[in-house]
């Protein structure tokens, strides 16, 4: 998943990946080639067929500010969203200036030549860095993007090697950005937990040692969009997510009821979505979501995933509160940690939802 590094530690512990070249290098180089090794098999490639527009003005909306005062409907809707789409968008979180300069914060690190990028490319034991993800094999058909993955919290877990420093207000913008997704999450937990019968700062608790990981992704342009995926179906390991899209770019698409959805980017707003770890706590109320991007022909685009990362110890149960035997038997393993899952996760390349799901259910 990168550029070997000379010094190596022991990593994060999730896994690694193998080192690719760079995508964005790849059109910088000559925008109308497409090597074999990207172009997907037919069934994987992105069809009209597949795709529906129709839902897309139904993608639920919350409202943090809502939220935050207690609102009662607001809290209704984000149970209906989680439960029903597994996604929703998030306005009204108050950080807009703070989004802003991590666009461009991102934009500087992707603007820098690929030597100067390759300073921060990840280690052979880790998935920290700068490469692509989810590489586990020489023959596998790769996905249309580059990334930077860092691990933004706890402040304690920063490994500043990975962090390009030289950028001025890099640091700072990440910061700022890693502090707002902490305090919109905290909030979106705040508000679940209530809905699972617990204590508003349950699910907190829950996640023990929580880290979040930020994966900044560039997605160059396409001369063959038809072709390739900016990334594979996929369900997100999280408990949660929180992405930040262009505001002027259509790229990311859900599969609901069947169908890809596209995701029209809302200025300023935040994509949220339901993790597995989240599905397997509410015994499957709450939905993780499959979900890919495509490419565009013209556009390059960027886009940041946070993660919120479980402890490594905490075991994926679902709550005693989410189980009737009568109504919703449960339907997850209990004792399954969460490193377990994260490696198992990590080990493979991305095949949609159920080719990961399945491990944390009772058979």
């Amino acid at each position: 998943m990168g550029i070997l590094q000379e010094e190596e530690d022991e990593g994060l512990g999730y896994g690694s990946s193998l080192a690719v070249p760079s995508a964005q290098e790849i059109v910088r180089n000559d925008a109308q080639n497409i090597p074999e090794r990207y172009i997907k098999k037919v069934e994987d490639r992105p069809r009209d067929s597949d795709i529906s527009t129709s839902f897309s003005d139904d993608i639920p909306i919350v409202d943090l500010s809502l939220l935050a005062a207690g609102d009662e409907h607001e809290r209704a809707k984000l149970d209906a969203a989680s439960q029903e789409w597994g996604f929703f968008q998030m306005i009204n979180h108050g950080a807009d200036d703070v989004l802003r300069k991590m666009k461009a914060a991102m934009a500087d690190f992707f603007d820098l030549p690929l030597s100067e990028k390759k300073r921060y490319g990840m280690a052979a034991n880790d998935i920290e860095g700068y490469g692509q993800g989810y590489v586990v094999s020489e023959d596998q058909k790769l996905d249309w993007n580059d990334l930077l993955f860092l691990i933004t919290l706890p402040a304690t877990s920063r490994r500043f090697k990975y962090w390009p420093l030289t950028i001025p207000a890099f640091k700072e913008a990440v910061e700022e950005y890693a502090g707002v997704i902490e305090r919109v999450s905290d909030e979106i937990f705040g508000n679940l937990s209530l809905l699972m019968g617990v204590e508003r700062g349950f699910l907190k608790k829950l996640h023990g040692d929580v880290k979040q990981g930020i994966r900044m992704n560039y997605y160059p342009s396409c001369a063959r969009p038809d072709l390739v995926l900016g990334v594979s179906p996929h369900s997100d390991s999280s408990s949660i997510t929180l992405l930040l899209q262009d505001d002027d770019t259509t790229a990311l698409q859900i599969k609901h009821e069947g169908v890809w959805v596209p995701v029209n980017p809302i200025p300023n707003a935040l994509v949220v979505n339901i993790g597995d770890a989240m599905e397997a706590w509410s015994n499957g109320r709450y939905k993780s979501i499959e979900h890919r991007a495509v490419t565009n022909l013209e556009k390059a685009r960027i886009s940041a995933a946070a993660f919120v990362i479980p402890g490594n110890d905490v075991e994926l149960n679902p709550l005693e509160t989410m189980v009737d035997h009568h109504l919703q038997p449960r339907i997850f393993k209990d004792g399954v940690k969460y490193i377990e899952y994260l490696r198992y996760t990590l080990g493979k390349k991305m095949e949609g939802k159920l080719a990961n799901i399945e491990y944390l259910k009772l058979n």
